[in-house]
């Protein structure tokens, strides 16, 4: 979402399923234009001293409002477009981040991928086995499963889901799209230059957003 939405600052959290904030910012900070980053911590004093030396801001848990009006504040005049703050150095950030690391290592939490599914299916409600998901799509407040009997729905949404499927065995093709590996039988490009994606033995194309093409390189 934030390669999509191309966010001015980012509050992230440091732990977090899946990616630390701090893999995330690692990331961000290679990008063209990154974000201002806020974290928000509740580390240990030690770790909170690399916070107060940087250009980086942060957050305390738990945060109260006249920290938080404080960091807006701060955000605010680096937004300016004639600010002499201006955005956060990448040297300074990489310079944070690797204090980090040696202050207090962040694990991300390591849980079993997801073996089955509960979803509602009309009046019913459905056990699933993941193996016999096709692929799952964000539909309004619900998530859609895909199986070849059907579709049913659950209420968990997209990102939530990602972070307990073995990434090996479904891929995330769109903000709103994971897809079973084994169920891809191609791609190719749509009139208007887009990628889809061709499933064996079924008629609908899923488009493949841009931050996702690199999965198909060599297809």
């Amino acid at each position: 979402m934030i390669d999509e939405e191309a966010p001015a600052v980012v509050f992230l959290d440091i732990r977090m399923p899946g990616l630390t904030g701090l893999d995330v910012a690692a990331k961000l900070v290679d990008s063209p234009k990154p974000p201002h980053i806020v974290f928000v911590t509740a580390y240990d004093q030690y770790a909170v001293e690399a916070f107060e030396h940087s250009a980086v801001d942060y957050l305390l848990k738990p945060a109260n409002i006249e920290r938080l009006e404080k960091t807006v504040a701060k955000l605010k005049a680096r937004l300016k477009p004639a600010s002499a703050e201006g955005a956060v150095p990448a040297a300074a950030l990489q310079a944070l981040l690797a204090q980090l690391a040696v202050a207090a290592p962040v694990a991300p939490p390591s849980t079993a991928p997801l073996q089955w599914i509960r979803a509602s299916h009309g009046e019913e409600t459905r056990l699933i086995p993941i193996d016999d998901v096709i692929y799952f799509q964000s539909n309004d407040k619900y998530t859609s499963v895909f199986v070849a009997d059907g579709e049913s729905l659950i209420r968990t949404p997209i990102s939530k889901l990602r972070e307990q499927l073995d990434e090996q065995q479904f891929w995330q093709i769109h903000r709103s799209v994971i897809v079973a590996a084994r169920h891809v039988a191609g791609t190719r490009q749509d009139f208007r230059g887009r990628l889809m994606v061709q499933l064996k033995g079924r008629p609908e194309q899923l488009v493949v957003s841009r931050n996702y093409v690199d999965l198909f390189r060599g297809m």
